[in-house]
């Protein structure tokens, strides 16, 4: 849809027009619409258009039980569930003042960091297919299916995964499991330096993304850009370095940062970061294998169901443990607010409750509807192909924009 109109200034007449990018778009990551104001194919004006995919979650947070809330942080950013699962139920252990088990702790970091991996590989591959390379969408979703094997078996589902619990998970892993995941990382970054290979000295992928959406460090400070979006303009700031949370204070990582603030700054972040997150996956699995006697979750059977040992084979026990995990635990009145550096971001929950077994009121604050206000910004002097690569740089996911 296109409309043209005359704009009127001192000095002459400018005709420009109207286009809409999306609703219904595949380089807008999902149901993002963009209105596109142009003089020829340069952009003077984009606004971003949401509410396409608008979900309510935060409200049926309200009706659902702390367990029960769980599925719906698997659809908001449904590219790392694992990392969303992890950031509301150290919401909830927050208020409850509760400490997982070294081992749960251990599992938690490494299922985050493969969430990241996979995550990235998903940008990677979308991101350049919509610039032309279709060799780097194919080899990139190899490497994401061997991560959805994983993921299967261990929590029984290979996209919404629902893993996560207040005070553990959901399934214990085990030797069989450690061995995928080890398989998977002696094997994946001799296959990464074979994507980066594709696209480093790529003249057409430079030509797309060099100089294209720029945006600079205060700028990016200014209007709260987190995750690898910042660390491209040079602004070092990691909630897993900077904040720590489960066990990445214990591992030996960095925080990669670049300067440029364009898309191709944008891409080598993520590139380094898999990397990164390669070391701490290594470190995590160690740690974990070095813990597998000890429990994976908390010993108390009103937040967590006991294990097969502690109930009773008869009827009246498996019915009492039942009954206490249908009616939900309680958390006394409180407000916290929790988050931890998922894919895209700063991923937080602010929790507000009553005492009861619900949230009176929970807050989300997702990276990707933060981090979409710069569009414009990186967007105006740039041509429509240019759009492409920056929404694609921005790595938006409309289930976690409008959650």
């Amino acid at each position: 849809m296109a409309e043209k109109r005359v704009v009127e200034t001192s000095v002459t007449s400018i005709e420009s027009m109207t286009l809409n990018m999306g609703p219904q778009h595949p380089s807008t990551h999902g149901v993002l619409r963009v209105v596109l104001e142009l003089d020829g194919e340069t952009i003077n004006k984009a606004t971003s258009h949401l509410g396409y995919l608008h979900r309510a979650k935060e409200k049926h947070a309200e009706f659902k039980t702390f367990h029960q809330f769980i599925p719906y942080t698997d659809r908001m950013d449904y590219l790392a569930p694992m990392s969303n699962n992890t950031a509301f139920v150290m919401t909830c252990e927050k208020a409850l003042g509760l400490e997982i088990t070294a081992r749960c702790k251990y599992l938690r970091t490494l299922l985050c960091e493969l969430a990241r991996i996979s995550a990235h590989l998903l940008w990677l591959g979308t991101g350049a297919l919509e610039l032309g390379a279709m060799t780097v969408f194919l080899w990139s979703f190899t490497q994401r299916e061997k991560l959805y094997d994983i993921f299967e078996w261990i929590s029984g589902a290979r996209f919404t995964v629902s893993y996560m619990r207040v005070g553990g998970v959901a399934r214990a892993d085990y030797p069989e499991w450690h061995r995928m995941v080890r398989e998977f990382l002696d094997q994946y970054l001799e296959a990464q330096a074979e994507l980066e290979a594709m696209l480093n000295e790529n003249e057409i992928f430079l030509g797309r993304t060099v100089d294209v959406g720029r945006i600079s460090k205060e700028d990016a400070i200014g209007m709260s850009l987190s995750g690898p979006s910042l660390r491209a303009s040079g602004a070092d700031w990691d909630i897993r370095k900077d904040t720590p949370y489960l066990a990445y204070e214990e591992f030996d990582w960095d925080v990669p940062t670049e300067t440029a603030g364009d898309c191709f700054a944008r891409y080598l972040i993520r590139m380094k970061e898999m990397k990164e997150s390669w070391k701490i996956a290594n470190q995590a699995l160690e740690a974990l294998l070095k813990h597998q006697n000890e429990p994976v979750n908390i010993d108390n059977p009103k937040i967590m169901f006991p294990p097969k040992e502690r109930v009773k084979k008869s009827m009246e026990d498996l019915i009492h443990h039942f009954l206490l995990a249908s009616e939900g635990f309680k958390i006394p009145p409180t407000e916290v607010y929790s988050a931890i550096e998922s894919p895209k971001g700063e991923l937080g929950f602010f929790l507000k409750t009553d005492g009861g077994p619900k949230a009176y009121r929970l807050g989300i604050r997702s990276p990707s509807f933060i981090n979409l206000q710069c569009l414009e910004q990186m967007s105006i002097g740039h041509t429509i192909a240019d759009i492409v690569a920056i929404i694609a740089s921005l790595d938006p996911v409309m289930g976690e924009v409008d959650r």
